[in-house]
């Protein structure tokens, strides 16, 4: 019987063996190819066949000879040329094979050395030099003979990056699988390191992979150097796949063996210390309960509860399930800030400069700090207000809570509410479950260590509501000033005073807040910026902030105010400034890559750069369309990302008035198109033409980017002017945008947002707005530099916003709209 010689592959892998006459024998073959080439094969050569291993050109491979022919066949080449031919058996578990029964690519060998073993077996070791295919067999007595046809082994022609990648990994994967088989000595790695022709070494690995024999016999009938490194590793990794799960799952179970192990000598030696000193730890532990409970700062109900839990759990049995709970009970009464206070800094001017050096604008909810500040320094006593500060995202909400507890010294804590649906999160468990907990109220407290943080209770607008309970419910007992001061947790089953706890809600809108809530808190609108505001917030805040963040230096980049100003515009699209904050980090990253390879840029930011690093400009503003259609009327929308501008159209055609409405448009808008057409109606005298007007044309009325979905009424004296204007083929005034909702009887009535739809008017350089009157208030209540460069129309019917936006002057080529 041939087979491999049976040994570790450790050995196997060794540099070199010593025989049994104390030659020196090298296993590692190592060389140019031609060597391997440089071999005079004869036509027919004896066929030795291999059992459960496959010989690769390059190879030097020791194998035992057991059968009778087989030992013949060796000893009668060795005394000879010492060529053979060695082939894989089809099948390893016969005994003596048949010719066909041989697979038809094997490898020639030469023989290196032939060794006598003290167990009286023979072991010959081969070379393996050129691969060959069978073409004939000659005779089989006493051994096979047969004619034989060399392949040549096909290379790359050209230096390959492909072919180094592939001969790389293999290398890696190769060196990886030594390392992590503990059956390999680490040893092995030398052979792998030291082969340095491609051939020999992706033959070698082949022919020691632990792989199947039927694998083996797969690479080496491929002609293709490349192609059979390329199928070696696809079986490489397979291998590793499974020596780490192997790994893993040993490492899995040594792990909790040791743990239990661990665990058992453990509380063995407790016990044996336990009985040399007398000692309990259990009572140790609750007397330190004891002592902490005697220095904690609380009220003397809540100290007596303390002390009457301490005492049941002294009772329990430790191996109790509810004792596990009664411990978690008595360590959050201990661990709970009860009566502690931070003390405030009442100093006004300190609190005003961190508020200011943190947050630009935000004028309102500074001011309400300041005035809460200003009554305590009098006072000395005071409830701390509940804020609600709503707007679009991105404009300074939740990070201005942190700046509020700083410029107050206080501790701060957040809790986000997003998707919160289970009263349980609010108010706690009840102790008797298993694994029972506060409240993330009372859970945030501890964690602040003070009973009066600034706390942040972010997106309330957005918390749920099924089977579980309703937790915006529960947040009207956390959120009264004159309830919370008693807050009743499950778990604690007592009172908890929240009164001097500051909390600041934050809600990007006030519609999904229920009235309740809203009536709780003290709400305070926080509008978009202006491009100069945003401006301004880029260089003192952003931009450094950004700077610090990737270390680059302020003059390594320098963003000029015309620079800015293109980044704002044009590749942002937001009532706040995080995505500008993004674009701000795309454009250090860069400059912090140009710096770490040496590469040679300008500091200062042009626009060509800008646009190199950001791409083409992503937004383009809305500029005013001019004047030059009749039917088509500016008009201002809010969105939840600010203020924006849309335009109305009116088409007319004959027909028998139908109304079409397109452009994506709500319930609500429809609505306001139907009135403004039946005012117009009813009212068609004061426009100079017949009561059947809509009677011969069919009107569709459009509000383009149909793929945004519109609704609301605020745009009902648009549609109406538009109309108007379609009718009578007038002029609409240039540099007009309005905004108002209407009524059968005519009335325009106030909308609102009118904040950012005055700041999208300015963008879109719109120079008057018609409003209605009720909305006079809100733009008074606007900073003057908001308003600056637009005069306002305050209006209380349709027939004034027809007589301020519809001129005299007709279109140039009036369509002719007859009425007969």
């Amino acid at each position: 019987m041939e087979k491999k010689f049976r040994r570790p592959i450790s050995e196997v892998m060794l540099p070199e063996i010593v025989d049994g006459d104390g030659d020196i024998v090298p296993i590692i073959a190592d060389g140019e190819d031609g060597d391997l080439e440089d071999i005079d094969v004869p036509d027919s050569i004896p066929i030795l066949s291999l059992r459960n291993t496959v010989l690769f050109p390059g190879v030097v491979l020791p194998i035992s000879i057991g059968r009778p022919r087989s030992v013949q066949l060796i000893k009668d080449a060795y005394r000879t040329d010492k060529i053979v031919g060695t082939v894989a058996q089809k099948d390893p578990d016969t005994e003596n094979p048949a010719f066909e029964e041989l697979h038809n690519i094997g490898t020639i060998g030469q023989i290196v050395k032939l060794l006598e073993m003290p167990d009286g077996s023979t072991t010959a070791i081969i070379q393996g030099r050129k691969r060959m295919v069978l073409n004939e067999l000659i005779t089989d007595n006493p051994y096979f003979i047969a004619r034989v046809r060399t392949i040549p082994e096909i290379k790359p022609e050209f230096p390959s990056k492909d072919f180094d990648a592939i001969v790389g990994s293999l290398k890696d994967l190769s060196l990886k699988i030594i390392k992590i088989n503990p059956n390999i000595s680490p040893e092995a790695s030398f052979a792998v390191k030291n082969i340095e022709n491609n051939t020999y070494l992706i033959n070698f690995i082949c022919s020691n992979t632990d792989i199947k024999v039927q694998d083996k016999q797969k690479l080496l009938e491929v002609n293709n150097l490349r192609d059979r490194g390329f199928m070696l590793l696809e079986f490489l990794v397979q291998e590793i796949q499974v020596l780490e799960l192997k790994n893993e799952l040993q490492s899995k179970v040594k792990s909790d063996l040791d743990q239990q192990q661990r665990e058992f000598l453990l509380h063995q030696q407790m016990k044996t210390i336990q009985n040399e000193l007398g000692g309990n730890p259990l009572e140790k532990e609750i007397e330190e309960y004891r002592q902490k409970g005697e220095t904690k700062k609380w009220s003397k109900e809540v100290k007596n509860t303390f002390e009457k839990e301490l005492e049941k759990l002294s009772r329990l049995n430790p191996a109790a399930a509810e004792y596990s709970v009664q411990v978690n009970y008595v360590q959050t009464l201990l661990d709970l800030p009860w009566d502690f206070f931070t003390e405030d800094n009442l100093d006004l001017n300190n609190a005003r400069r961190v508020l200011d050096d943190d947050h630009f604008g935000l004028d309102e909810v500074k001011e309400r700090i300041l005035e809460h500040l200003a009554v305590l320094k009098l006072k000395g006593d005071l409830k701390s207000p509940i804020l609600c500060l709503y707007g679009p995202p991105g404009v300074g909400k939740t990070s201005l809570g942190k700046s509020v507890a700083k410029a107050l010294s206080r501790k701060y804590v957040r809790m986000s509410l997003g998707g919160l649906h289970d009263e349980a999160e609010i108010r706690g468990h009840r102790k008797t479950y298993i694994g029972a907990m506060p409240g993330r109220i009372i859970q945030n407290l501890r964690r602040a260590g003070s009973s009066n943080p600034v706390f942040i209770l972010d997106e309330i607008d957005k918390v749920g509501q099924d089977f579980r309970g309703d937790p915006s419910s529960a947040l009207l007992e956390v959120l009264d000033p004159e309830q919370n001061s008693t807050f009743f947790d499950n778990f604690l089953e007592m009172e908890y005073d929240l009164s001097k706890v500051l909390f600041i809600a934050t809600a990007n809108t006030l519609s999904t807040v229920s009235p309740a809530l809203r009536d709780r808190m003290e709400l305070i609108e926080i509008t978009g910026y202006l491009v100069e505001e945003k401006l301004e917030i880029a260089r003192q805040h952003l931009l450094p902030k950004q700077l610090e963040n990737h270390g680059v230096k302020s003059e390594q980049l320098r963003i000029g105010k015309k620079v800015m100003e293109a980044l704002i515009e044009k590749y942002t699209r937001e009532s706040g400034v995080r995505e500008l904050d993004k674009k701000l980090a795309k454009i250090i990253r860069v400059t912090a890559k140009n710096i770490a390879s040496e590469t040679v840029y300008d500091p200062e930011l042009s626009d060509n750069v800008l646009t190199e690093i950001l791409g083409p400009p992503k937004f383009i503003r809305d500029i005013y369309a001019g004047n030059d259609q009749a039917g088509v009327v500016t008009g201002l929308a809010w969105t939840a990302a600010g203020g924006e501008i849309l335009f109305v159209e009116t088409s007319l055609s004959r027909g028998t008035g139908k109304l079409t409405l397109t452009g994506n448009l709500g319930e609500v808008m429809k609505e306001s198109a139907v009135i403004a057409l039946e005012y117009l109606k009813s009212n068609a005298e004061l426009l100079n033409i017949p009561d059947n007007f809509s009677e011969k044309w069919n009107i569709h009325i459009h509000v383009p980017e149909g793929a945004i979905p519109k609704d609301g009424p605020s745009a009902g004296i648009t549609m109406a002017a538009s109309i108007a204007s379609a009718f009578t083929q007038r002029k609409v005034k240039k540099f007009l945008a309005m905004t108002g909702e209407i009524t059968l009887r005519g009335k325009v009535l106030p909308v609102g947002g009118i904040k950012e739809k005055i700041l999208a008017a300015k963008r879109a350089k719109i120079r008057e707005i018609i409003v209605s009157e009720e909305n006079r208030k809100d733009v008074e209540d606007i900073k003057e530099i908001y308003v600056q460069g637009l005069k306002f129309h305050f209006v209380d019917t349709i027939m004034e916003v027809l007589e301020l936006s519809l001129l005299k002057q007709k279109v140039k080529n009036p369509k002719n709209i007859s009425f007969e």
